[in-house]
């Protein structure tokens, strides 16, 4: 279901603004119930600024009126949001993530020498005067740098960086590294498969062997009595 582009904001302004019930409201914002009410409570975690979904063409007064008639009525999205495009730029990171930065570049820099500033810029999105203080170590806050994963930092995907590091690799003509991780667990895998048809042979042999035991028997036991 399409969702207004701010739910929550959108949801804020609909409290304030209408006699929606919150069922109405949750399920046009695609929130859960206590959420909104949570907002109308104003015990939400971020105290929000409504966005008006007249304004912004999401919805028209008279599909609110036709809400607020029937409190059972679904509200329609009266034109999709516009996510809009990304313009190109520095790749923006969470205020809570931006103090890792360093720690990233450091990663890079230390393990995979070959990637340009300019690679880690997009990759990270930061600056190319702070790459050039890490490499070279004038960082102001170099002491207290560690290179850390910034995969695992969350700065990066892992695709974007093994894409980034490849196109180094080939551009400084250096022999991409074979990723050897799941060879041994491949070998293993192969080994117990192996090992468990030639289990499942060995039983049906047995089994075999087993029924042929008691008619054998049978057969000897005829004789005997001829």
């Amino acid at each position: 279901m399409v969702q207004p582009l701010m739910p929550h904001a959108t949801a804020s302004w609909l409290v304030d603004n209408s006699s929606l019930t919150f069922e109405q409201i949750a399920t046009f914002c695609g929130l859960h119930i206590l959420e909104v009410q949570a907002i109308a409570d104003d015990t939400a975690a971020t105290k929000l600024t409504g966005r008006d979904p007249i304004r912004a063409g999401e919805l028209t007064m008279a599909e609110i009126e036709r809400g607020q008639a029937d409190p059972n009525y679904h509200l329609k999205m009266q034109r999709e949001p516009d996510p809009g495009r990304r313009s190109k730029g520095p790749r923006y990171t969470p205020v809570s993530k931006r103090q890792d930065k360093p720690d990233g570049i450091a990663w890079i820099v230390r393990n995979h020498p070959e990637v340009t500033d300019g690679q880690i810029g997009k990759l990270i999105g930061t600056t190319r005067a702070t790459i050039a203080a890490i490499r070279d170590r004038t960082h102001w806050n170099i002491a207290n740098i560690t290179p850390k994963d910034p995969v695992t930092l969350g700065l990066t995907t892992q695709r974007e960086l093994d894409a980034a590091i490849l196109k180094a690799a080939k551009a400084a003509g250096i022999e991409a590294p074979q990723d050897t991780r799941l060879a041994g667990d491949r070998e293993a895998l192969l080994g117990q498969l192996r090992a468990e048809r030639e289990a499942a042979a060995a039983a049906a042999d047995a089994d075999e062997g087993a029924d042929a035991v008691p008619a054998s028997a049978a057969s000897l036991g005829e004789s005997l009595f001829r």
